[in-house]
């Protein structure tokens, strides 16, 4: 794809998923500007200061773009007034400035497979009941409604655990599987960054257009799998496992419309230094 393909819009664009996601882009030949608020972007972007809320940056940010690629929230923060705000607000107000200012242009949401029933009989679909559990899902959950009737050329990506190039993330899962006491036994659903930026692309190209679509490599891995890739242990057990899809995504959709993790377990990413 070459730079003619128009200007994209990235918001989040100096977090976990967005400063890997971005330089990908700028490699493939696509014309990227970034929403941010007094920070560098990576080379051949070209940064717009501003935010989610500041609403004459954001119409301007948005002037003549051809597609939205937005990522900008908060996820782990004990204040659920901010998380609401940022993740539904925000993207209320996103969504307002491209209905003003580029009604034609494709708009990407990167939302969570944290949406679905902790007590799902089945890896979670798309077109499974909701019922987040915490302010991130279900503020991602109402945001994904306001995208949905807007009017847009929209499509959701439901995101599960992401991780590799150095992100670190996966390196904190220890503390949090803990903090939870999560059965080792559960199997977690994950995608490498280099496969988000293979569904992003998609999206891009519209084949996801009008959909919400699980994004997720091919290999749940258990809990106890993962803590050992990062040299940590957990409490074994060999109790029953309640709730044994929680956290693990149906992708069958996106296959179905041509995904394919590059990255297809993270065993793969370890083997091949992409963690």
């Amino acid at each position: 794809m070459d730079r003619q393909f128009g200007k994209i819009l990235i918001t989040g664009a100096t977090g976990l998923v967005g400063s890997r996601l971005l330089p990908r882009l700028v490699e493939a030949g696509y014309d990227c500007s970034a929403l941010v608020r007094g920070k560098e972007v990576a080379a051949g972007v070209a940064a717009i200061e501003g935010d989610l809320f500041d609403l004459a940056t954001l119409q301007e940010a948005v002037k003549d773009a051809i597609a939205i690629i937005h990522l900008a929230a908060v996820f782990r923060s004990p204040d659920t007034d901010l998380i609401w705000k940022s993740n539904l607000e925000g993207t209320r107000n996103l969504i307002d400035a491209v209905k003003s200012n580029a009604s034609d242009a494709r708009f990407i949401f990167a939302s969570t497979s944290h949406v679905y029933d902790v007590a799902n009989p089945h890896p979670g679909r798309e077109d499974d009941a909701l019922n987040p559990q915490h302010a991130y899902p279900a503020s991602k959950v109402a945001a994904e409604k306001e995208l949905r009737e807007s009017g847009l050329n929209w499509s959701v990506l439901r995101f599960p655990f992401v991780y590799g190039d150095g992100d670190g993330h996966l390196e904190e899962l220890p503390k949090h599987v803990v903090a939870a006491k999560f059965h080792p036994a559960m199997r977690m659903s994950t995608i490498h960054h280099r496969d988000i930026y293979t569904a992003i692309v998609m999206a891009l190209q519209g084949i996801m257009d009008g959909r919400v679509v699980n994004i997720a490599d091919e290999a749940p891995t258990t809990l106890y799998e993962l803590l050992q890739l990062v040299g940590e242990t957990m409490t074994l057990s060999a109790a029953p496992l309640v709730n044994p899809w929680y956290l693990h995504a149906d992708a069958s959709l996106a296959r179905s419309l041509g995904f394919q993790a590059s990255v297809r377990t993270v065993y793969q990413a370890s083997q091949e230094n992409l963690l």
